[in-house]
């Protein structure tokens, strides 16, 4: 069993009942987040790149849980300035770790990076027997169609706000690309410059690929099925 807890924006958490992995914690500051930062327990942190919607509170949560903090070294090296002390493990864009949970893969994201010589990201995250990609904060790319190939991808959180990233129309066109099962649109109605209508979005994917299409509202959580 591997569970989504989403907490808004693109802040998730995934959970196989023993280790948890959390996800771009961007609570602190953020007008749709669904809980506190000392609230969350996890094992690993993943950030897809430091601005900081997305880096948040990964230093303060990794000092106080002991989680490891898993990201391009200039993303991490901005997590330790912040808090010393905490385990960091550097990784960069085509890499693959195996983990105690499963595996991770690092992927590219086209996006700025919010630190200087860094580079934005995304991942392929095995966890509980379920390919999951998180594409980061990105525009739409033609390897798309290579990360599907690689690993058969059962879900991706698909950012769909537009104007940082990916709006709808390309959103579809990505999921269409993967070739996945299933698709959890993230980044969106934040704010209003990346106010989306998420039903449009459904509707559009549904047409374009073989994805169902799952809107997960901040707070909800989604049991994830092979």
């Amino acid at each position: 069993m591997l569970q989504f807890h989403y907490f808004g924006h693109a802040c998730f958490l995934l959970d196989d009942g023993k280790y948890k992995v959390l996800v771009d914690p961007y609570f602190t500051g953020n007008p749709v987040a669904t809980a506190e930062p000392e609230a969350i327990e996890c094992d690993y942190i993943l950030l897809s790149h430091a601005h900081q919607d997305h880096l948040g509170d990964a230093p303060a949560i990794a000092k106080r849980t002991g989680a490891v903090v898993i990201g391009v070294p200039e993303v991490l090296q901005l997590c330790v300035q912040q808090e010393g002390g905490i385990q960091v493990h550097g990784m960069n864009l085509g890499g693959s770790q195996q983990l105690p949970f499963g595996k991770i893969r690092m992927t590219l994201a086209l996006h700025s990076s919010g630190v200087p010589g860094g580079i934005a990201c995304g991942y392929v995250i095995q966890m509980g027997g379920i390919n999951v990609y998180f594409a980061g904060d990105t525009a739409l790319f033609g390897d798309m169609k290579l990360i599907g190939h690689k690993d058969p991808l059962d879900y991706a959180l698909l950012p769909i706000g537009d104007n940082y990233t990916m709006g709808l129309e390309d959103a579809a066109v990505a999921a269409q690309w993967l070739n996945v099962r299933h698709v959890i649109p993230i980044h969106y109605n934040t704010w209003p410059v990346i106010s989306q209508e998420v039903e449009r979005y459904k509707e559009l994917t549904e047409t374009m690929s073989r994805a169902e299409v799952h809107i997960v509202k901040p707070g909800e959580v989604l049991e994830l099925v092979k």
